[in-house]
C-alpha cells in the first residue's frame, strides 16, 4: 500500500501540533524510509534557542515562508540538521527531526545516513525528493516531552518529544 505525502495543511498549524503529530510518521529520501521517533520545538516568538529569534535574515528567510518546507543547515562545521517549516507562512515556527528508525539517531546522524545535505535547504516536503508520508499504522506509543537537548537559551521549554517505545510496530 501506497504511503500518501503530508498535505500543507498539516504544517500550517502551530509548531508543537505539528512536532507531536510528526512522531511516527514516515521520512522519505531518495528511496529511503524510517519512521520519526524524535522532535523538538522551536517556536517563532519567546524562543531564544531558534534561529528565528533574531528575526528574518537570509539564513532563516525559509523559516519565515510557507509551511511544509525543509528548513536544513550546517552545524558544528560537520552536521546538517534536517527543520520541516511549521506555522503560516509569515510566521517563524519548525520541527528538528532528531531520530529516524533505521537511520540514526541523532539529527547529524540521520541526514548523513539518508543522504540529506544544504541543497535541500527550502525543498518542498510535498514534492520530494525529501518527502514526509502518512504513516500506515496509528501511533501506539507513549510519547516522553523533555526539554531539548544540547542548547542553552530557552533550555526550560519543554519542546522535545520523543516515541517512549521504540520497537516495530
Amino acid at each position: 500500500m501506497a504511503l500518501r505525502v503530508l498535505p500543507r495543511s498539516f504544517y500550517s498549524r502551530p509548531t508543537v501540533e505539528v512536532a507531536r503529530d510528526l512522531l511516527g510518521q514516515v521520512l522519505e529520501c531518495r528511496g529511503r524510509r524510517g519512521r520519526i521517533l524524535e522532535v523538538e520545538a522551536y517556536l517563532g516568538e519567546g524562543d531564544e534557542a531558534a534561529h528565528s529569534a533574531r528575526g528574518l535574515t537570509p539564513r532563516t528567510k525559509v523559516l519565515f515562508g510557507p509551511p511544509g518546507h525543509a528548513y536544513v543547515y550546517f552545524i558544528y562545521g560537520m552536521h546538517c540538521c534536517l527543520n520541516v517549516v511549521a506555522e503560516p507562512e509569515g510566521t517563524a515556527g519548525c520541527v528538528l527531526i532528531r531520530s529516524v528508525e533505521g537511520w540514526g539517531d541523532g539529527p547529524g546522524k540521520l541526514t548523513r545516513a539518508m543522504g540529506i545535505g544544504l541543497e535541500l535547504n527550502g525543498a518542498d516536503l510535498l514534492t520530494g525528493p525529501l518527502r514526509i508520508l502518512a504513516s500506515a499504522h496509528a501511533l501506539k506509543e507513549t510519547v516522553t516531552v523533555t526539554p531539548r537537548i544540547g542548547i542553552r537559551r530557552s533550555a526550560e521549554l519543554l519542546l522535545r518529544f520523543a516515541l517512549e517505545d521504540r520497537g516495530e510496530q
